[in-house]
């Protein structure tokens, strides 16, 4: 019954996976794998279910000197609520559950999660008699393919030709590293068809050149991945065909709107015309 407030913690939150409940001290034995922006659940709670809220447990992240500060709770104060200390990496990210401390339960969860979280965490109970209880857990954030600073791909975006059937675009990426695929995508997030790029090498940089020709209104992306770096961006373009048809429709359609107009005023004068003659 001792894993009962972890395994209701685990059922709150989908988002913990990879979780594996370990023995207290040793080596690293909980490992929890979470995707990059998510949020996660760090597990630890003794085995005896002891009330806690009046103890000393403290969270710190390994592989740096000193350790990071992570997370520290004496009687019921803690980082930004009494106590000072945290690092500023995870500040406002990191909170623990209060109504399950009764419980023996000091788990904490950490907020949209970063590349930079990846490592071992220990949780110390440091007063604990007859022993000090320290808990290992490694944490595996898996990076997803976004925005990033260091990505250094931008695709530029360019109407080469354009008629009322169909248009060519064209998309340029200049100065990548590492190299960047690049792909034309519609609406639905579907790769279209393209010709084949044309990629030159200048110095460990690559210069991309992509075009693409379509036949439909829709929103087109120009869609660059940097596998390597974890990099993703696109620019997006509209596209828009049989303009001049379209303006010659809406200039028509006032016309005959403006004919009927003056056929019914026509009609009008017409009837009174009439009816003075008959009178």
């Amino acid at each position: 019954m001792e894993l009962l407030p972890l395994l209701i913690l685990s059922f709150c939150f989908p988002n913990l996976s990879g979780l594996t409940f370990g023995a207290e001290s040793g080596t690293p034995v909980t490992r929890v794998t979470v995707k990059e922006d998510d949020g996660v659940i760090l597990p630890c709670s003794l085995s005896t279910n002891e009330n806690i809220e009046s103890m000393l447990f403290d969270w710190k992240k390994e592989g740096t000197v000193p350790q990071k500060n992570v997370f520290l709770y004496d009687d019921g104060k803690y980082y930004n609520n009494g106590l000072l200390g945290q690092d500023e990496e995870f500040k406002d990210r990191v909170s623990h559950f209060p109504e399950e401390l009764k419980h023996g339960n000091a788990s904490i969860r950490i907020k949209k999660t970063r590349l930079e979280d990846n490592g071992t965490y220990l949780c110390k109970f440091p007063n604990l008699k007859p022993e000090i209880r320290t808990f290992h857990i490694q944490l595996v954030v898996e990076p997803i393919l976004k925005v990033r600073v260091n990505g250094a791909a931008e695709p530029f975006v360019t109407i080469l030709n354009h008629t009322n059937n169909w248009a060519l675009l064209k998309c340029d990426v200049k100065g990548a590293s590492p190299k960047p695929t690049v792909e034309w995508w519609d609406s639905n997030n579907q790769t279209i068809p393209s010709d084949q790029p044309h990629v030159s090498e200048i110095g460990n940089r690559f210069y991309i050149s992509l075009n693409t020709t379509v036949k439909k209104d829709d929103h087109y992306r120009c869609v660059v991945k940097q596998e390597k770096i974890h990099h993703q961006t696109h620019t997006e373009i509209y596209i828009r065909l049989n303009e001049q048809n379209t303006g010659w429709m809406i200039v028509a359609g006032i016309l005959a709107v403006a004919l009927a107009v003056a056929l019914v005023v026509v009609g009008i004068l017409t009837w009174r015309l009439r009816q003075n003659e008959t009178q």
